[in-house]
């Protein structure tokens, strides 16, 4: 979830909305989007072969040590967002060029914007996960469209009501940009310290 509820992302997707071609802009968004998370997900799980590391062993300690550089980030992250509550360099670039770009270029933008810590915290997660049923498999796959519900539902309520939707997403925009630093530095700090507790935990227990 902390992937998909990161506010500044989802405050530039509906600005992208609000422009020329706007609904086409944001379908590529969404791919661009989709098709980076199942990439590095599709790596991870080649590199694991759907078997999850075994406990006691190099790769696994590996595994938790990279958990825990993870978590330690998210929390030093959250700490700079708070002291400095601005978004994104890269947001502001993206604001500056909506009505020029493509199709094609959200969905690099998309790809570029993607909140990598998170990502790469998923990955390392993924890599702990046995995939030896299509009900794990099914799962997999409904995280990445989990991570990106929050744009594909602007992006449908965009479609059906484009008049509503202008009004009431333009609402929702100025309240994510008032309130986006306290998100995300509640969203960083929850995950931080979680992977950081389990690490750390693991490692000591190991």
């Amino acid at each position: 979830m902390g992937i998909a509820l990161q506010p500044f992302r989802v405050s530039a997707f509906i600005a992208i909305l609000g422009t020329k071609d706007g609904t086409k802009k944001g379908l590529g968004f969404i791919l661009g989007w989709l098709v980076s998370l199942l990439l590095v997900i599709a790596v991870v799980v080649l590199i694991s072969a759907g078997r999850p590391v075994r406990f006691h062993t190099l790769p696994a300690t590996l595994v938790q040590i990279a958990k825990l550089a993870l978590g330690v980030t998210l929390i030093v992250m959250a700490a700079v967002q708070a002291r400095t509550r601005r978004p994104p360099r890269i947001l502001t670039v993206l604001h500056a060029r909506l009505d020029t770009m493509s199709p094609w270029t959200a969905a690099a933008i998309a790809a570029i914007v993607q909140p990598w810590t998170l990502v790469a915290a998923a990955a390392v997660t993924a890599a702990q996960a046995r995939l030896s049923g299509a009900g794990d498999w099914l799962a997999l796959v409904s995280f990445c469209l989990l991570a990106t519900s929050s744009f594909a539902a602007l992006e449908l309520y965009a479609v059906r009501s484009p008049v509503t939707a202008r009004i009431r997403l333009a609402a929702l925009q100025t309240w994510l940009d008032a309130h986006g630093n306290q998100v995300i530095i509640v969203v960083c700090l929850v995950l931080g310290l979680w992977l950081t507790g389990q690490s750390i935990y693991t490692l000591s227990t190991a």
